[in-house]
């Protein structure tokens, strides 16, 4: 070839190269792209899911506010509608309706008023027209009042208004008065100042208000909200005077959320709920601050935005890599001679780098089976003492109906010799019982899940930590099931998660004046066994089961926080629960749900 056409030929095969490296980087960073905008759309949908999810458990907080401000509110006012049904009653007010009063009845309606402070007690005739009250004014007919009115044909009224010139916001009971005939001769009205009965709750959170059927705010704990008024149709609410500010709606998952310019002491963005509230004809409102759930639901978008990126520029790291090769088997084709030696070397090193992955997950499996064979091993270690002290008092017993024996058969009284000897055997099947459940509780346990019955279980872990429960002093309380019930599991793991809590709840109750341990076993589509303390509870319940997680002190009970991690897997690999929680004023209770199973048919 001449040497004209060997320089071509270079010049096209790098034109040819220059092109493919051109494409490739802009397949390259079209994919880049498509992949940034589907972790986009992914993050997104993640803080919809986390931003409707936190609105879901926000309105069931705030039903239940809203319920509870409800009951207070109709609660206060129902004592003076029960004060109106009194005073209907009272002996004076008759009289003075039948004309036999005198200046008593203004006293004693100005004493009423004073002792409940009521704003006014007010008696009226037939007419609606005021015939004594405890303010003194009887230049008033209330015949048009619709409380009134209700009350003149026999039942029972109630209303709100102004109660000039005393105040803009009063409540009105109304209770009819009827003569021997069961006539209504008259009414007396109880006035209620709504300002003495939401002034203690302002400020309080959440911001509640209480509107009335023309969507006036009447009652609430935010004093710049009175007197506002809904528009007819549309949700949110307008000054009574001046400019609306800034106000708008949105309805993610279905909840309505409102976003407001109202002012420095209400939420900038608010899940609004409401209630009705027929009883004083009245609608309960409520608007919790949406921005906690909101920066939750963006943390748990960055969270997974963030481990999708990591995720992908691992990917494309490797993809990199791997093009980097192929564009260095492809520049070094022409040298395949001089280069076998370095391809022979990467590729060994890479067969060595899987070789080492795969026996690092190997390692990694084997170190997950041993952490909790680890586990009943450290807790055996903690119950050596005891356990050894459960051998050894036996073992001196033996020794001595032993020795004991032999005199009474040397004296000829073999009644005697029976009866140590048969101490003895007791003596040894006991100990033989603890070894049992020693073996069992420390072997390696790597079947598949069976069926195990509760109470077997249940009482070989007590069996197991008998004597520390005794050293330290704790009285057991334990309640098994009435019949055997058999649930899914291990009978090594299971047991293992039952001697941990005891462990536990002992070793908590080492400070408390009562040491009291209980253990129940309820039994229903699940069963539950529910292990009790007297200690001081549990200091953080949401971080209990998390690995490395303790409160113990360094000592003979000081752990390194991995039980009840080991117990929660344990636990979870069984398709079961388990969870702890404060109850009462003092204690800590871990409950274990399984799973029932099927009772075990042994073998023949």
């Amino acid at each position: 070839m001449r040497p004209t056409n060997r320089v071509g030929l270079a010049i096209a095969r790098g034109v040819v190269q220059s092109g493919a490296m051109k494409n490739g980087m802009r397949q390259r960073a079209a994919l880049v792209l498509a992949f940034i905008a589907v972790v986009l759309v992914l993050a997104s949908a993640v803080w919809r899911y986390g931003y409707v999810q936190g609105l879901d458990q926000l309105e069931a907080r705030g039903q239940a506010d809203l319920a509870l401000a409800g009951d207070r509110l109709v609660g206060q006012l129902q004592r003076y509608r029960d004060l109106a049904v009194f005073m209907a009653d009272h002996p004076q007010i008759n009289a003075e309706l039948d004309g036999r009063g005198g200046a008593n009845t203004a006293a004693l309606l100005q004493e009423v008023a004073d002792k409940s402070a009521a704003l006014d007690v007010a008696v009226l005739d037939r007419s609606g027209r005021v015939v004594v009250a405890a303010q003194g004014d009887l230049s008033r007919n209330l015949s048009d009042q619709r409380h009134v009115q209700r009350a003149l044909r026999g039942a029972l009224g109630w209303g709100h208004g102004a109660g000039l010139p005393l105040t803009q916001r009063a409540f009105y009971h109304a209770a009819p008065v009827f003569d021997v005939a069961g006539q209504v001769q008259g009414v007396v009205v109880v006035v209620t100042d709504l300002n003495g009965i939401d002034y203690n709750w302002r400020g309080t959170n959440p911001a509640a208000f209480f509107t009335d059927s023309d969507g006036v705010v009447y009652i609430a704990n935010r004093s710049e909200l009175l007197f506002w008024q809904r528009p007819k149709g549309t949700p949110g609410l307008m000054p009574p005077q001046g400019t609306a500010p800034d106000f708008s709606v949105s309805m993610p998952g279905g909840h309505e959320v409102w976003h407001l310019g109202w002012g420095p002491y209400l939420p900038q963005d608010a899940l609004h709920l409401t209630q009705a509230l027929p009883v004083i004809g009245m609608t309960g409102e409520v608007l919790l601050d949406v921005s906690q759930t909101r920066a939750f639901a963006v943390s748990q978008a960055l969270a997974v935005a963030a481990l999708c990126l990591a995720f992908g520029s691992m990917l494309y790291l490797a993809s990199e890599r791997r093009r980097a090769l192929a564009e260095a088997n492809v520049q070094l084709e022409g040298r395949v001679a001089e280069r076998t030696v370095a391809l022979r070397d990467t590729n060994a090193k890479l067969l060595r780098e899987a070789s080492e992955r795969e026996e690092a997950q190997t390692a990694l499996r084997r170190a997950q089976d041993d952490l909790v064979q680890a586990g009943k091993l450290s807790a055996l270690g903690q119950m050596s003492a005891g356990i050894s002290h459960e051998l050894n008092q036996p073992l001196m017993a033996i020794r001595s109906f032993a020795e004991n024996a032999v005199q009474f058969m040397d004296r000829g009284a073999p009644d005697r010799a029976t009866e140590n000897l048969t101490r003895i055997s007791d003596m040894a099947r006991r100990m033989g019982r603890i070894i049992q459940n020693l073996r069992a509780f420390a072997r390696q346990e790597t079947g598949p899940q069976e069926s195990v019955e509760i109470n077997a279980v249940l009482q070989a872990a007590l069996d197991l930590t008998q004597s520390h429960i005794e050293a330290a002093g704790v009285t057991l309380i334990y309640d098994p099931a009435e019949v055997p019930t058999w649930v899914r599991g291990g009978e090594v793991r299971l047991g293992q998660v039952f001697v941990n809590l005891i462990t536990n709840a002992v070793d908590a109750m080492a400070d408390s004046p009562e040491k009291v341990l209980r253990v129940l076993v309820s039994d229903g589509k699940t069963l539950t066994v529910n292990f009790r303390d007297t200690g001081p509870g549990i200091e953080m319940p949401d971080k209990v089961f998390d690995p490395f997680y303790t409160t113990k002190s360094v000592g003979n009970t000081g752990g390194m926080g991995l039980g009840l991690s080991i117990s929660y897997g344990i636990v979870q690999s069984f398709g079961g629960q388990i969870r702890g929680i404060n109850v009462g004023g003092r204690g800590a209770l871990f409950s274990v749900t399984l799973e029932p199973a099927e009772e075990k048919v042994k073998a023949a």
